[in-house]
């Protein structure tokens, strides 16, 4: 069995962060083959869900780069290698030495919950107001967020200079990695996801194929959190607007994603 996995942002999806109409079909018509797919995204499971909703995505997702894996079959999900209270402490030493404000990620009892400290920043007001308010997380203050918690993973929003010597030193940390990207909030932002390091998108897409019993993955990917299921894929597709260091790890680079690239592909690659 072939399974496909697909990243969201810059890939499946367009640059309005949607899954276009044709891209849509083309989902579809894997689905009257028989052909199976899924997702693995840096995105939380609340937010991801909101735009792969009734599109059939039917097999186990995964969230947070591989913390999250939820089966939407069994309504089962399950977490790994979480963040710890000294890694988490280690994270806001970093960010708020840097003025940034930390988003905890938390989830307990399939709840989905942020912790976060005053916003120092128009921009991460920004962001509570027209993103995480917008979602079925619960906002909290830190100050109160539980010992022990289930933290998948912490995020930031900033200006190109701290988010990249924040990148820098946590990925110099033995027990955490970084992943940044340029912010859709354009004007020079940039995002920040840190995650426990045995977190990642390529651990979670070999426990599924064990699962699932496939017997070749096939995945498409634009950023760095995507080169772990690129070193493990039988195939692996980029599209002209990934990184570069992505594009070389690639088998083969295809379409852009605001062109469906993606679907185009498929539909040749499967004569859909």
């Amino acid at each position: 069995m072939d399974l496909i996995i697909f990243d969201l942002d810059g890939t499946l999806l367009n640059d309005a962060s949607e899954i276009s109409t044709f891209t849509k079909d083309t989902l579809a018509l894997l689905s009257e083959k028989n052909i199976a797919y899924t997702l693995a995204t840096g995105r939380t499971m609340l937010s991801a869900q909101r735009i792969v909703d009734g599109h059939d995505f039917v097999l186990p997702q995964i969230f947070n780069n591989g913390v999250a894996v939820w089966d939407p079959n069994t309504q089962q999900l399950t977490l790994e290698n979480l963040l710890n209270n000294a890694e988490i402490s280690t994270i806001f030493d970093v960010a708020l030495t840097q003025g940034i404000t930390p988003f905890v990620n938390v989830i307990d009892n399939n709840h989905h919950y942020i912790f976060h400290a005053e916003t120092r920043h128009d921009v991460e007001n920004e962001l509570i107001n027209n993103y995480f308010s917008n979602t079925k997380a619960k906002l909290l203050p830190v100050g109160s967020l539980p010992i022990n918690s289930q933290v998948t993973n912490i995020s930031m929003i900033g200006t190109a200079e701290p988010i990249h010597q924040m990148w820098r030193e946590f990925n110099s940390h033995k027990n955490l990695v970084a992943y940044s990207g340029a912010a859709l909030e354009g004007n020079n932002f940039w995002w920040l996801d840190v995650h426990h390091r045995y977190a990642n998108k390529g651990a979670a897409v070999t426990n599924l194929k064990k699962q699932l019993g496939a017997s070749k993955i096939i995945c498409f990917g634009d950023g760095d959190n995507d080169l772990s299921m690129f070193a493990l894929a039988d195939e692996s597709y980029a599209p002209q607007n990934a990184k570069v260091e992505v594009q070389n790890s690639a088998s083969a680079v295809i379409g852009h994603n605001h062109k469906d690239g993606i679907a185009h592909f498929l539909r040749e690659r499967f004569s859909l």
